[in-house]
């Protein structure tokens, strides 16, 4: 028997890295228009597009095996684990082994073999077969309380605004969002690192942004995973000022990039939340600053935060 396989990718609750390029157009004197990928040198005005090409895979699924016995295995390249939730259309006359559907937790590189399809019986026929799979970043904690404070993720000295706390009634009532804080700040006000972690996902290439539905996945965003496994989110950063890459190992006050206006926003400022995978979904979950005395407390609309040197 023939095997033949079709893969649904279904659900990616992290963007992937894409690297953009800007696009310069002129024209001269005699009215011919110039493009280049390099900034030109010219007297004549320029003007400038971002070109953002199609979005890396980060997470495959791959198969070895012969044509009526297949094995299945996972590459994850983020650097830090997933959760993946792998499921299929069984036809009948073949089994998998283990059962689907089944859930994985992969860490990052490729994983040893996951499942196999195999054929029952003896036939000649062939046979396809859909596998479709979702995952999310990080491992399942679905009990996770917060026991860390955080740093604001401000500059030592600087004094910002809270916006938007808790369950706010403008973009905090998803499970996303729910226990997130919005800090009202110019554009280039440098963000610092609120903990130490691994640098997971870097999204550095939009400039637009607006109140419709449609900019909800357009923000400039760090997401940075921490030794316990819950991962912080900072959010509407300005383009093409991201100071990590994915793999980095930064410290708590690591400057890691610069706010902006990108995304969903009516406004610029900071988005921050603290986020784990909770039931294969990124879930906020309360967490606290620190202030100026090394006390905990909990964010709230109209308070000010207050950028902190990390305790050596």
């Amino acid at each position: 028997m023939l095997l033949r396989w079709q893969n649904l990718f279904l659900l990616l609750l992290i963007s992937t890295t894409t690297t953009a390029k800007t696009l310069y157009k002129y024209q001269d004197d005699q009215g011919r228009w110039y493009f280049t990928d390099n900034p030109p040198v010219t007297q004549h005005k320029v003007e400038t597009r971002l070109l953002k090409p199609a979005p890396k895979q980060r997470v495959r699924l791959e198969k070895t095996g012969s044509p009526s016995n297949l094995a299945f295995h996972l590459i994850n390249q983020y650097p830090g684990p997933i959760e993946i939730a792998i499921d299929w259309e069984k036809p009948t006359n073949l089994v998998a082994i283990p059962a689907l559907p089944k859930r994985f937790v992969i860490e990052p590189g490729k994983s040893d073999t996951l499942f196999s399809i195999s054929a029952i019986g003896q036939t000649t026929s062939s046979q396809t077969f859909t596998l479709q799979y979702q995952y999310v970043v990080g491992r399942p904690l679905p009990n996770y309380n917060s026991q860390t404070p955080y740093l604001p993720p401000l500059a030592p000295g600087s004094r910002f605004l809270v916006t938007q706390a808790f369950n706010g009634e403008f973009s905090h009532n998803d499970i996303q969002n729910r226990y997130a804080v919005d800090i009202m700040m110019p554009i280039n006000t440098p963000i610092h690192a609120s903990r130490a972690g691994t640098v997971l996902e870097v999204e550095n290439d939009f400039s637009d942004s607006g109140t419709l539905r449609a900019y909800a996945t357009k923000a400039n965003s760090i997401y940075i995973l921490h030794d316990d496994g819950s991962m912080a989110i900072y959010a509407h950063l300005a383009l093409e000022k991201a100071m990590v890459t994915p793999g980095l190992r930064v410290q708590a006050g690591e400057l890691i990039g610069y706010s902006g206006n990108t995304g969903f926003s009516s406004g610029p400022h900071l988005h921050f939340a603290v986020q784990v995978n909770r039931g294969m979904a990124l879930t906020s979950v309360p967490f606290e600053f620190l202030d100026a005395n090394q006390h905990a407390f909990e964010p709230q609309q109209g308070t000010w935060l207050e950028g902190l040197n990390p305790k050596p």
